[in-house]
């Protein structure tokens, strides 16, 4: 991480001359989107000791013996460069489901796609919808399964949906009484625990439960919390099983992602920039959906032409139909940005982004609830509302949540 304070790079960011040059920007994609790294940055020695729950099989495979057994996975439910599905069977186990979330088993279809059901090319083993007509396993779905295994990085933030995914395959297992094996991952932004609880009324797939925007939790941590604290519809609880990480791991432990999550989530600085930079898809600034850097790179047509950065959106593999499409967005190139404040998430920016809006009566939609998981922040926001203020709003529900969380932590802060 930079160790330059962010109000110092946010003025350099505004400052900086636009893609090189002090003259206005033009609509050419080639001549305002940064080009991709040409090979990813290589993982840390810290990184490459972490020993995931997947890799583990002697810990595991005695559970799934002579069982049926249903995967939810996709692209990133590896063992080494295999895939989990392909291990598993060469091992004897009998796969008779897939279950596939957003993005879809092999992790290439667009952001908010429908997934459909089907068959993997490669094993034959059935595939089975979890992001369409229904995102919870239905009793017909789980007639053929003794057991689900659950093995799919996550990035720490509450609207990321694979958590969802986790949270309704718990309920529909307790609800039949079949056991559920959460093989666990790191949590690249396990480090950060910030943002308003949510609540309620906010309620939906990109917010089931009562976390802050980055709990700062593993996948198997989430899982214990799940049934700890009876979230679970009915207040039921399923039996289960984590299979933990190597010893030596911490929250802070850094960790490089060999798959990408996502078709969005290319590198690990927009892993990390995730959880602050996802609240724009709740307003009318363009994330970068539709180049190649998103959630690297900021902007909207209702920014000034004055932003030293500028993009145009269009259509590609990872989103079809991008917001903003084929227009001049005006904003920042956030590559070489903090990914965090010394407090937590960076508000900075969308603070910014409002104050120098030339639409703020459509600057937020109502997606933005379902983001943020509360009115307040939006609120907050038009009304002049310092940084500080809008934290210090948030501390009564972070304070509780951090007591919580601490009861179901399988690894030290550090």
């Amino acid at each position: 991480m930079v160790s330059i304070s962010l109000p110092i790079t946010l003025a350099m960011l505004l400052a900086a001359p636009a893609c090189g040059s002090t003259q206005a920007p033009t609509s050419t994609p080639s001549a305002n989107v940064p080009a991709p790294a040409t090979t990813p940055p290589s993982p840390t020695p810290a990184a490459a000791k972490v020993v995931v729950g997947a890799e583990q099989l002697d810990n595991y495979l005695p559970q799934l013996k002579n069982k049926r057994v249903g995967l939810v996975i996709n692209q990133t439910s590896r063992v080494g460069n295999a895939f989990l599905v392909d291990t598993l069977r060469a091992r004897g186990v009998n796969v008779t489901a897939i279950f596939a979330p957003e993005h879809g088993f092999r992790g290439e279809a667009a952001d908010g796609a429908t997934i459909k059901d089907g068959r993997d090319a490669r094993s034959g083993v059935a595939v089975r919808s979890v992001y369409g007509k229904t995102k919870k396993p239905t009793p017909e779905m789980l007639a053929d399964v003794d057991v689900l295994v659950f093995d799919i990085q996550d990035v720490g933030a509450r609207f990321y949906t694979f958590i969802s995914t986790l949270h309704y395959v718990m309920e529909a297992a307790a609800e039949l009484k079949k056991p559920v094996l959460v093989l666990d991952r790191p949590n690249p932004n396990g480090d950060l625990v910030d943002g308003p609880i949510m609540e309620p009324q906010h309620k939906s797939f990109v917010g089931l439960d009562p976390l802050p925007i980055a709990h700062g939790l593993t996948v198997g941590e989430l899982a214990k919390m799940m049934n700890g604290e009876k979230w679970l519809a009915g207040g039921r609880t399923c039996d289960l099983t984590v299979i933990p990480l190597a010893t030596g791991y911490t929250h802070a432990t850094p960790y490089h992602l060999l798959v990408r999550p996502s078709p969005n989530l290319p590198t690990d600085h927009s892993v990390r920039l995730y959880p602050s930079i996802c609240l724009f898809e709740g307003t009318n600034v363009s994330v970068g959906r539709g180049t190649a850097t998103p959630f690297e790179i900021i902007g909207s047509p209702a920014q000034p032409s004055s932003r030293p950065f500028s993009f145009t959106p269009k259509p590609n593999a990872g989103s079809p139909t991008p917001p903003m499409n084929g227009q001049l967005c005006y904003g920042l190139n956030l590559a070489q940005a903090p990914a965090r404040e010394k407090s937590g998430l960076v508000l900075s920016y969308l603070i910014d982004f409002y104050k120098q809006s030339t639409d703020k009566a459509h600057f937020f939609g109502q997606y933005f609830e379902q983001l943020t998981g509360t009115a307040s922040l939006r609120e907050q926001i038009i009304a002049g509302k310092s940084e500080a203020d809008i934290r210090a709003s948030w501390e009564p529900g972070l304070g509780k949540f951090k007591t919580m969380r601490a009861k179901y932590l399988l690894y030290p802060e550090k």
